[in-house]
């Protein structure tokens, strides 16, 4: 079976850093100060060991599904460990005197990472809850409006803006990205969709598809539909972590992200974001009846919720912010593009994100070339599996279903030469 020099080397030189690094490193992660450009951080396997060595991974299989949701760094466990522990032993007499204190300055470090105003963010159980409320909040949508989304979005989203949209008369415009598509091509292709449809009023935008991983770019498209009069709902579950960036530079009024995906948070942890000038219209959760246009926080009301997990929110990000936000964007996208650059040229192969750097973060997926249905990848799936490589099938891209990869922080050179070597594998047997 061939590879290609540089990958093979790639997959040495990680074998090669992995002996004894773990074991004789202890203590802290330095901070990357001085190490340079991000893109050469992202290839330094002796650093990246030491950050995979945080990980209690399975070795059984290569683990490539990283997208359902982020392991925890063995320091964001065990603190998860003792929040629960504390919450269990102090119980009503802390959730109901102290939790509030101690979350408090979370929230804000929060806002301030994002570069959000205290009072324009709400923490969640997820993107999902976030997205349901802004979307089943929303007030200005009238009979004859249209919404619209693509076929790229999360479904239970695509459900949600359905809905909406009958409970107040109005229709729904369904969109299907091209494929493939270039950055041009797809903000043309957003400027046509609104162009030909004048009566939406809400569109939804997916940053990163959990479907393909493109990643399309959302400030362009929020202030071409802004000129038409078209307010935007941005999915950020998969973004916010996977690549750097803060709220202005998506531009949009409306965000749910992920804590638990990206940012390494317990499973529950999630963000709503609303600007402050648009509170007024996204309607207060049912449960609740404000004075006034109330709060961000009278837009959700989840009930009693795991404190150990929001409380351990802070030190995600103490460790998020150790490795380096940047140098996690740079890793993962170099992770995606060893295996990526092996099979391109592969014609029995699709590869469904761009190799522009700025439609793709970690997660890319492909499509074996008249493999369409469900069955065909689960098939492709459980193939994998069976060379030792653990992927996704993902359905609901309008040319056909395909198999997702998600690279993770502790996954290795070596496992992209695993992968290359099972997808050949694979193709020579069909």
């Amino acid at each position: 079976m061939k590879f290609t020099r540089r990958l093979v080397m790639k997959g040495a030189a990680a074998t090669a850093a992995s002996f004894n690094v773990a074991a004789a490193y202890a203590g802290p992660i330095p901070l990357s100060e001085g190490e340079g450009p991000e893109i050469n951080l992202a290839q330094d396997e002796i650093y990246w060991q030491k950050i995979a060595a945080q990980y209690d991974v399975t070795p059984n299989i290569v683990n490539f599904e990283n997208g359902y949701w982020g392991l925890m760094a063995r320091p964001v466990m065990e603190a998860f460990f003792r929040h629960t522990e504390r919450v269990n032993r102090e119980n009503s007499s802390y959730a109901r005197q102290n939790f509030y204190k101690d979350l408090q300055p979370i929230q804000q470090r929060l806002a301030a990472m994002l570069g959000a105003g205290d009072d324009e963010i709400a923490l969640t159980r997820g993107a999902t809850e976030a997205l349901q409320a802004l979307i089943g909040g929303y007030r200005l949508l009238q009979p004859g409006n249209a919404v619209m989304y693509a076929d790229l979005d999360y479904d239970s989203m695509q459900v949600a803006m359905e809905t909406l949209a009958e409970r107040h008369g109005a229709s729904v415009v369904r969109i299907v990205i091209p494929e493939p598509v270039t950055h041009d091509e797809l903000v043309e292709f957003y400027r046509n969709a609104l162009t030909e449809n004048p009566q939406v009023r809400l569109l939804l935008l997916t940053h990163i598809s959990h479907r393909t991983g493109l990643k399309i770019p959302v400030r362009e498209i929020v202030e071409m539909a802004r000129e038409h009069g078209v307010d935007c709902v941005v999915d950020a579950a998969h973004s916010w972590g996977q690549t750097d960036f803060r709220i202005d530079d998506l531009g949009a009024d409306f965000v749910g992200f992920n804590l638990h995906k990206w940012m390494g948070a317990p499973i529950g942890a999630g963000l709503m974001y609303i600007r402050r000038s648009r509170l007024a219209d996204i309607a207060p959760n049912i449960s609740e009846r404000p004075d006034g246009i109330g709060t961000i926080h009278h837009r959700l009301h989840t009930g009693t919720t795991n404190f150990a997990t929001l409380l351990t929110i802070n030190d995600a990000l103490d460790f998020h912010e150790m490795v380096g936000p940047a140098h996690k964007e740079a890793r993962l996208a170099y992770l995606r593009n060893l295996w990526v650059s092996e099979m391109r040229s592969e014609d029995r192969l699709d590869i469904l994100t761009p190799d522009d750097p700025r439609l793709h973060a970690g997660i890319t997926s492909f499509r074996v070339k008249g493999m369409t249905s469900v069955d065909a990848n689960k098939d492709i799936v459980r193939r994998l599996s069976q060379h030792g490589v653990f992927t996704v099938h993902r359905t609901g891209v309008s040319n056909g279903a395909c198999v997702r990869v998600t690279p993770a922080l502790y996954n290795t050179p070596d496992d992209c030469v695993k992968l290359v070597g099972a997808l050949r594998q694979l193709l020579m047997e069909n």
